[in-house]
């Protein structure tokens, strides 16, 4: 189920079939350093994963991670959504791409088609974002977007700080 297009891709809703991209994108060096280790090693842990998180926030909330992919190509390239977490008021977006497709705007591009989306079609007045401190590639993609830093949180009791960026409520 596409969600939204651009002018280079395609966001579309995960399923289980994205077992194998999904268990390659969240064991990228890059993603366990930044994002964090989800505890996916196998194809059934990535089906679990698409199925217990984006498949069930589709469900619940009405939006989630989306599979972004070339539209030239169909080639998996990374994942951009909002997600709602119970640690955080307003819902947030979240994105991380195959790093041979970093630097090339297509985190931009999905971030800001899902910003407009989250606001338009799914009416979201405020929307934020988390980073790691020393992740400044998110960092000046999430100033690009407009947002700005507020403060420093902790998503859990024993979790690492993380930086808190948001768009001013409409």
């Amino acid at each position: 189920m596409i969600v939204v297009e651009t002018e280079r891709l395609v966001l579309r809703r995960m399923v289980t079939d994205d077992a194998e991209f999904i268990l390659g994108l969240l064991n990228e060096p890059s993603f366990l350093k930044y994002i964090g280790d989800k505890g996916v090693r196998t194809l059934a842990d990535a089906r679990e994963y698409i199925s217990s998180g984006p498949i069930a926030s589709y469900l619940r909330f009405g939006h989630g991670l989306y599979l972004v992919l070339l539209k030239a190509t169909g080639v998996p390239i990374g994942i951009c959504g909002l997600l709602k977490r119970e640690t955080l008021k307003d819902p947030d977006i979240g994105f991380a791409f195959l790093p041979q497709y970093c630097g090339q705007g297509y985190a931009m591009e999905s971030a800001a088609a899902v910003m407009r989306y989250g606001q338009s079609a799914l009416r979201m007045t405020r929307i934020v974002a988390i980073t790691s401190p020393g992740n400044e590639a998110s960092i000046k993609l999430l100033e690009k977007l407009g947002m700005k830093y507020e403060e420093t949180v902790r998503m859990g009791k024993d979790a690492d700080e993380v930086k808190l960026f948001g768009t001013p409520p409409a």
